[in-house]
């Protein structure tokens, strides 16, 4: 049996394990690609943590891992669009492909969503097995590290793109990778000014460097003043909610200007009490959930903007490591130390 190395979440508890498991073989609609370079999540950092919302959602021991860039090493009998050697990265979210969803193009909200890393085993490993249909064909003007981050760099622009942003002020709170991803995002979509809200100092001096416009430390004590300063006393036209901090979300929601849009991507690891009649309601607030990538809209737009303005996000990745330095990794950015990893697994 064929082996290859693999980074496992083996059990219940913090940590993370390099290890050995057998190579997947694929199936008649399936691809294996060879892994190149892979990115750590905020979601597996959660796993790394094995805080609450893992430990409600995950069902280890399996490989961790969702963002990837890699060739093609197999293609199952059926698959006859995709070539082997042909650099890809792929869709984490496997869709079943028939519900109502998936077939008026809300794959991303269908219900039997599995979720690579999460669900199944993903791409932390030297070999990755997912379903043809997922293959996203990497463009030859994208660099490897650019393209190992279409799924967080989607997730950003789903969120940027679900309300029209040009001309409007847009106040973003939490900037890890997502937040900051929505930063450039914004700006290339003509964002009137982009206002950030981010307790660490680290992260703050890079949504600087990556185009924000004001950036506040959410514990100032002025911050409710500065943020209606800056908005012309009006509020922002646009709030888009990255960090899943509950305080952060009230705030946001008590500041958005009356008939603003509202985008939550961050994830609150519990209940969250708003007041919805004065925060949203009497102010005829627009409030949406966003999850995922649109399938395959989200894809295309990622690569529009990062064969046009791709070196805005170099200040995010901060580390490139190795593979076996996977655990380094995780400290670094738990301990606020690092906003992007990406890991080099092969040649």
């Amino acid at each position: 049996m064929a082996t290859m190395k693999a980074v496992k979440k083996p059990g219940p508890g913090r940590g993370i394990e390099v290890t050995t498991v057998a190579i997947p073989q694929p199936g008649p609609d399936e691809v294996l690609i060879k892994v190149k370079i892979v990115g750590i999540c905020g979601t597996d950092l959660h796993i790394y943590k094995w805080d609450l919302w893992a430990e409600s959602r995950l069902k280890p021991p399996l490989v961790i891992g969702h963002e990837f860039i890699g060739t093609v090493y197999a293609v199952g009998e059926n698959v006859r669009h995709l070539q082997i050697g042909q650099r890809v990265s792929a869709e984490g979210h496997i869709t079943c492909g028939h519900c109502r969803y998936c077939r008026n193009g809300q794959g991303h909200i269908c219900k039997d969503v599995e979720i690579l890393g999460v669900d199944r085993d993903g791409c932390f490993a030297e070999f990755v097995c997912v379903p043809a249909s997922n293959v996203w064909p990497v463009h030859p003007d994208i660099p490897d590290f650019y393209g190992a981050l279409f799924d967080p760099l989607g997730n950003a622009m789903h969120t940027v793109m679900a309300q029209p942003v040009n001309m409007k002020n847009v106040l973003i709170t939490g900037a890890g990778s997502i937040g900051l991803f929505a930063i450039p995002i914004a700006k290339v979509n003509g964002a009137k000014k982009v206002i950030v809200v981010e307790p660490s100092p680290f992260k703050r001096e890079v949504a600087l460097k990556v185009g924000a416009d004001y950036v506040l430390d959410f514990y100032d004590a002025d911050v409710k003043e500065k943020i209606m300063e800056y908005t012309d006393g009006l509020g922002p036209d646009v709030f888009l909610e990255m960090s899943g901090n509950s305080q952060s979300l009230r705030l946001g929601l008590e500041l958005v200007s009356n008939g603003g849009e509202v985008s939550l991507l961050g994830i609150p690891p519990r209940e969250v009490e708003l007041d919805l009649a004065k925060q949203v309601i009497f102010k005829g607030v627009t409030m949406r959930g966003i999850t995922g990538r649109r399938m395959f809209e989200t894809w295309y737009q990622c690569e529009s903007f990062l064969l046009q303005n791709g070196k805005l996000i170099d200040p995010i990745i901060t580390h490139v490591l190795d593979f076996e330095d996977v655990e380094k990794g995780f400290l670094e950015m738990e301990a606020n130390r690092a906003i992007k990893v990406l890991l080099k697994v092969s040649k």
